[in-house]
């Protein structure tokens, strides 16, 4: 059964419906719209708390990991209280205070490509807040095979990027992106990031996130968005769909 919008809510969220072209029906699509979160790091504490906070009726969120001291200069759902604690379990708490409205799931743990994908599937929209190649290209594949949107970031340095993919025989997929770079990827902990970058990405994936389950705006689908911290400069490039991909080129 769909749920409606209270008159307690349509005050909490009236700043949203008070946009043009953003309205109490749209708000009831928030209400209503289910996200899997992969990854509760940087990137995903700023983008779960911005989707809870925006409304989101149901979230999942997937992490194996245990909060550490290091994770306390960006991951900011995480407190000092919560070191040891799975990161989702202290992140569902801090979201849980944020709003009590919102259905938080999680699941403590790497799933396997049969379990991921029931979780796709049973999801409106999935998050990737990852932090590791595998795992971006084993929601990748998922993805275009559930054919559900993928939201992608990732930050390191200085540095950000961002895109939107909509499986579709012409959109291009993350694979499509990952052969456009050739140097290895880097982990934080091997390179290093300053903590507002993976903030500003992550509250990004949240507004694209929102933009493309409720319609409104344009997403970045078939582009690559990528951030400079050092020069606060932002480009735009459009991804060019691989006709030799193995993850799309059968679409």
């Amino acid at each position: 059964m769909l749920k409606r919008i209270s008159s307690e809510n349509a005050i909490r969220y009236s700043r949203q419906i008070l946009l043009s072209g953003f309205d109490l029906e749209k708000q009831e699509i928030l209400l209503n719209s289910s996200v899997l979160q992969i990854g509760v790091g940087g990137l995903g504490c700023a983008a779960a708390q911005y989707l809870v906070a925006a409304g989101v009726g149901h979230i999942t969120l997937v992490d194996d990991d245990k909060v550490d001291e290091s994770n306390l200069q960006r991951q900011i759902l995480h407190t000092e209280a919560s070191v040891g604690l799975n990161k989702c379990e202290s992140a569902k708490q801090a979201l849980t205070a944020l709003n009590s409205d919102a259905k938080i799931d999680i699941i403590q743990q790497r799933l396997s490509d049969d379990k991921l994908s029931e979780q796709v599937k049973a999801h409106d929209i999935v998050i990737d807040c990852s932090d590791n190649i595998e795992t971006r290209n084993q929601l990748n594949r998922i993805c275009i095979k559930q054919q559900k949107p993928l939201v992608s970031g990732a930050a390191i340095r200085m540095e950000g990027q961002l895109s939107s993919f909509l499986p579709s025989a012409n959109n291009p997929c993350y694979e499509c992106l990952s052969t456009m770079f050739t140097e290895q990827s880097l982990t934080c902990v091997e390179a290093g990031v300053m903590s507002p970058v993976v903030g500003i990405v992550g509250a990004m994936q949240a507004l694209e996130c929102i933009k493309i389950l409720t319609d409104f705006g344009k997403p970045l689908t078939n582009k690559l968005m990528m951030f400079d911290g050092k020069s606060m400069e932002w480009q735009t490039y459009t991804i060019p769909k691989s006709t030799t991909c193995s993850a799309c080129s059968a679409l």
